[in-house]
Order: C-alpha cells, then structure tokens, then sequence
C-alpha cells in the first residue's frame, strides 16, 4: 500500500480498538491504546496506537501526533523501569515500501539488549498470549509508579 489512499476500518487495529479481536493491554486512555506485540522482535516489544483514524504519521493530526508521542515516551520509561534493556528502539513505519503492515499510525517500543538478537518486524511465530501478559503486568506496574512528564 502507498502512502496515500482510503483509511481500512477493517484494519486489525481498529478490531482490537473496538473489542473484536484479543490484545494484551498494557495502557489505555481516551486517546491512545498501548499493546504488547504479538510478533515481538524482543521481549517488551510494545505498539502505541492512537484510538484516532489515520493510516500513517502524515495523515495525522498534531493533536494526536502530539498525544502519541507523549504516551509513547512515557510508555518507554515504563518498558526500562520494568525490563531493564540496554538501549531502546523507537520506531515507526509509513507505507509498505517503508514497512508498515498495518494501516493504522502505531509506534514500535522495542527493548534492546546487549547480545540479543532482535527477529524480524512482523514474521516469526505468535507469541503466547500468557508470556505476554507477565511482560505487561511489569510494565503496568511500573506505569502505576512513574510521575507524569509536563
């Protein structure tokens, strides 16, 4: 797919967004929704997507570019607090030259960590839904201790 065209409100975000599908929540408010991966890349691979419809970062508002961002960084601090990585990746993909393979705008959250090996953006086998809850449950914990950033 482009860069331009259509929004698909059939897209797999817009199913769990509305309960459609499974999802393993790590946060949630009125203007965002934070996942973990169900393909990860490395244990703590987290999605940041916003409730608003948009299919990448240029057909996005400022209002929810700017939500995001902030809920991607405070999410990220969660993920170090909890997981301990040595670097974290923060990604996101527009079109599918570029990668994308979802068409709805979401933020990759990816722990790193020295000597691991990260798997390939979206292959691999699904993740048991059980580990990822373990993994989610450390996070949320660590989201329920961190102050908010101004």
């Amino acid at each position: 797919m482009s860069l331009e065209g259509d929004y698909d409100y059939e897209n797999i975000f817009v199913k769990i967004l509305q309960g459609e599908m499974p999802s393993v929540k790590v946060y949630e408010d009125e203007h965002v929704l934070a996942i973990m991966d169900v393909f990860p890349q490395s244990d703590g691979h987290v999605l940041v997507i916003p409730k608003a419809p948009s299919r990448n970062l240029l057909d996005a508002s400022a209002k929810t570019l700017g939500r995001m961002i902030g809920r991607t960084q405070k999410l990220a601090i969660a993920v170090k607090a909890a997981l301990s990585p040595d670097g974290i990746r923060i990604m996101q993909f527009n079109g599918a030259p570029a990668g994308q393979t979802v068409f709805h705008l979401h933020f990759h959250i990816i722990p790193v960590y020295k000597g691991g090996e990260t798997r390939a953006h979206a292959s691999g086998q699904m993740t048991d839904m059980a580990e990822l809850e373990i993994i989610a449950a450390k996070i949320r914990e660590e989201l329920n201790r961190e102050p908010e950033h101004e």
